[in-house]
């Protein structure tokens, strides 16, 4: 039987996911029936011809009822009779076996048995492996919806951040005239050129916001849904191959113990054998199809309360936010890039498993490798659509500045705490606070809020000048925080804009391990529970302790380590920064102490991997590896990536889909 030789779900039927999650709902109720009808057989068969003429009538009646959603779908968009029905092999296939058995009129115990051991039970495997994989695949697809609609709302979020900022500069502006002959006159004049910045900036994050769901919103019709269909289509393919195999187990049996039925049983081989997916496909595809278009792209809206043009503003204080936010994503897409690489080939190397187990039953179950190659590419996608948000901000971004990027010695900024009042560079405001309120750089020592980071001008004189901070260029002004979509691809990258220090990251770098963190920040208090959406957050739970290691940088998200040293994205609003910080954790000396004790547990390599950090260890095929015990050893250490000792002795972490217990 082949497998996707033709037409595909993804070309031809776009943006129909739950017709075709119908269809493989369908296709696991008739497995269950099929299975339920041979175990009901099996029964039958010790009371011979009789019962097992009436089990016949239930099955004829249940196919009559499903077989058009089994065929056709629940909704089809074409006319239909009986006959189209018969055009299905499948239907074909079952409605001959019906008649084998309606034909059958005896039997004995031996049969019975048989049937049990080979035919029921591997069609409840089969049943129960499809309907896991049937969830994650429904979970995918609302795992991709969701992130498409916070894209969406991102961008209505900033539509609305632009409108309120309009509604202030008309307001300051009115505020202005009524003081024009007024001692606070000047004071008036500045408030309302701050302002009008301040809008010009939200306009630049609103015409941003839409962009990067404009290039979400095409990836997600033309990527992510067809590969989603696509892999639909494979499942059931596999499904409905798996289910021929299994009945054609079936009919061996009977014809090796009753001879007389051996004309009815072979017309049933030959009607399986018959049985193509790929044409069954064709049909429902042919009956199913509906016009389509994709959504059309956004623009920009003007604020009802002000009049605007939807060109970017590149005027002197937003066109230097417009630059730090370009060296920022830039340096996130080099990093992404390699991560991208890594994954591109780990998904290919399981893409070669899959296609070399398919081809040769002896490999092992070809089934659980597909999991693995399906969760890597499902993995991958997510990856490109975090490419796609970077790629379209920093095409944005660097079509508004014509070039024009400004200097190229950005800041190492860094967390920093204030026990007096600090002035800061770019506002001239204070900074007060012993919670890290503000961020200092690390070569030229100036001290900013954290909302004014990327305010200053990357013009870093590497020198420390005499005080807190230096004063910064008067043409830089204040802007409104970016989106959150953005921020959370910021925990790709070390801390704020210095990716100079940063290492390569290696997959393993990725992984969510339970190593404490060799610097804490201050604790907090958790407020409220919350579940991650992401690879990139943390789940933690209400009253429990965490530290904060980077602040909320504008987008509503703090990266914090919980006490068992896992880190990741939280809301800023979760938590709540306590007054004193708790003593260290003693996790961290226990990690240290018993780093080389293993748990006696060894596991046996099944592919060559070569380690590509100072942290993994090569995984040899045959070779066996034993693993580290404790909480945070072996098994325990990360989703996906476990630790162990190889033969030399070397510690170090390895992917644990690459090997098998010993």
């Amino acid at each position: 039987m082949s497998v996707n030789s033709g037409q595909t779900y993804g070309q031809h039927l776009p943006d129909q996911v739950e017709k075709i999650s119908g269809l493989y709902d369908a296709q696991l109720e008739l497995l269950a029936d099929v299975r339920d009808l041979h175990r009901e057989r099996a029964a039958l068969e010790r009371d011979y011809a009789a019962k097992l003429q009436l089990l016949a009538k239930k099955a004829a009646d249940k196919k009559a009822k499903k077989m058009q959603a089994l065929v056709l779908g629940n909704e089809p968009t074409k006319a239909w009779d009986e006959s189209t029905l018969h055009k299905s092999t499948l239907d074909k296939a079952y409605t001959q076996i019906i008649t084998a058995m309606t034909d059958a009129s005896q039997d004995h115990v031996n049969l019975a048995d048989a049937l049990n051991d080979k035919v029921i039970e591997p069609l409840k495997a089969t049943e129960r492996k499809h309907e896991e994989s049937k969830k994650k695949e429904t979970q995918y697809y609302q795992k991709l919806l969701s992130d498409r609609d916070r894209v969406y709302s991102d961008r209505m979020k900033s539509k609305q951040k632009y409108d309120e900022e309009c509604q202030e500069v008309e307001a300051y502006r009115q505020k202005q005239e009524r003081s024009a002959d007024d001692r606070h006159a000047e004071r008036a004049a500045r408030q309302y050129e701050q302002q009008q910045v301040d809008m010009l900036n939200s306009k630049n994050s609103y015409l941003i916001s839409i962009a990067v769901a404009n290039k979400v919103k095409s990836k997600f019709y033309a990527e992510d849904l067809p590969a989603l269909e696509d892999e639909f289509q494979d499942l059931q393919s596999r499904l409905l191959t798996s289910f021929v195999e299994i009945l054609k187990q079936a009919q061996d049996i009977q014809l090796k113990n009753l001879d007389a039925l051996r004309s009815h049983l072979t017309a049933t081989e030959a009607a399986l054998d018959a049985v193509s997916p790929q044409a069954d496909q064709d049909l429902f595809i042919d009956y199913n199809v509906a016009p389509f278009a994709p959504p059309p792209d956004w623009t920009f809206e003007p604020s009802s309360v002000h009049y605007d043009h939807g060109d970017m503003s590149v005027e002197p204080a937003p066109k230097v936010y417009l630059q730090n936010r370009l060296s920022r994503c830039r340096a996130k897409i080099e990093e992404l890039d390699v991560v991208l690489t890594s994954k591109r080939r780990e998904a290919e190397q399981l893409k070669k498993l899959v296609a070399a187990y398919s081809s040769d039953a002896t490999l092992g179950n070809v089934t659980e490798v597909l999991d693995n190659y399906l969760d890597a590419q499902h993995e991958l996608t997510f990856y490109t659509t975090s490419g796609v948000v970077l790629s379209a901000e920093s095409e944005t971004i660097s079509a508004a500045l014509q070039g024009d990027e400004g200097a190229q010695s950005p800041h190492s900024f860094k967390s920093s705490s204030f026990s007096i009042p600090t002035t800061c560079a770019y506002c001239k405001s204070s900074i007060w606070g012993l919670s890290k309120q503000g961020k200092t750089c690390k070569a030229c020592g100036i001290s900013v809020h954290s909302k004014c980071e990327l305010k200053i001008p990357a013009d870093c004189t590497g020198t420390r000048h005499h005080g807190r901070g230096h004063g910064a260029s008067d043409s830089v002004s204040s802007i409104s925080r970016s989106s959150s979509v953005i921020s959370r691809g910021e925990s790709l990258a070390p801390s704020t804009t210095s990716s100079v220090e940063a290492s390569t990251p290696t997959p393993s770098s990725f992984a969510h391990t339970a190593h404490v963190a060799d610097e804490q920040g201050p604790a907090a208090r958790v407020l409220f529970d919350f579940s991650p959406t992401s690879p990139f957050e943390l789940a933690v739970s209400a009253e429990s302790i965490v530290h904060v290691l980077e602040e909320d940088d504008g987008s509503g998200w703090v990266k914090v380590a919980d006490e068992s040293g896992a880190k990741g994205l939280v809301p800023a609003s979760y938590i709540e920064v306590a007054d004193t910080t708790p003593a260290p954790n003693s996790s961290t000396s226990s990690l240290s102490s018993g780093a080389h004790q293993t748990s006696g547990e060894y596991v046996r390599g099944l592919y060559a991997y070569k380690a590509q950090g100072p942290d993994e260890i090569d995984v040899e095929e045959g070779k066996l590896i034993r693993l580290t015990e404790g909480p945070n050893g072996g098994r325990n250490y990360a989703d996906g990536w476990w630790e162990g000792l190889d033969a030399s002795g070397k510690k170090g972490i390895f992917p644990s889909n690459y090997v098998e217990a010993a």
